[in-house]
């Protein structure tokens, strides 16, 4: 799948605090969420953001806590790819059990600058910057893919058992 947006890049170690502060987690309804995401990082942050843009992140992202809010604040903020050096283990899981993309790039993602448009194939494994960089990253696996078509793991297992 190909996702275009404009890149928003966010720094090394976020934790899933700056993600999505505890004062909001009174709900999982993903827009609201979304409402506040990344705002422990920067009040307004999301303000910035258009629907279909991308995050960009050094290393460990998504670190601290195990909460499935984070990765859902950042689906509602309309953010369907995630970018990053690497991500903290649990988050990784989460992020796709509620059905955000994630793509690990290591020390490539420096090449990706705030602002910048880029072009995200899952399948190919491919970032394409404004410039014409193209930066390879592992694709999406055929399995998880279809955990992320569903919706996340609920829709999955849902669709697996006829529940839909």
């Amino acid at each position: 799948m190909e996702y275009k947006g404009k890149a928003h890049v966010v720094g090394e170690n976020i934790d899933t605090d700056a993600i999505i502060p505890a004062r909001f987690l009174v709900t999982t309804d993903e827009a609201e969420l979304g409402r506040h995401c990344m705002s422990g990082l920067e009040e307004n942050w999301v303000s910035r953001v258009s629907k279909g843009d991308i995050m960009v992140a050094g290393e460990n992202f998504g670190c601290g806590s195990s909460r499935e809010h984070a990765p859902v604040a950042i689906k509602g903020a309309g953010i369907p790819v995630v970018i990053a050096h690497s991500f903290a283990r649990i988050f990784y899981r989460n992020a796709f059990n509620t059905g955000l993309i994630l793509l690990e790039v290591g020390d490539e993602y420096q090449k990706i600058s705030d602002g910048e448009m880029l072009t995200v194939d899952t399948e190919k494994g491919t970032i394409t910057t404004a410039e014409g960089v193209v930066i390879s990253c592992s694709p999406v696996p055929s399995f998880m893919q279809e955990i992320l078509d569903a919706g996340g793991l609920v829709g999955y297992v849902r669709k697996q058992i006829g529940a839909e």
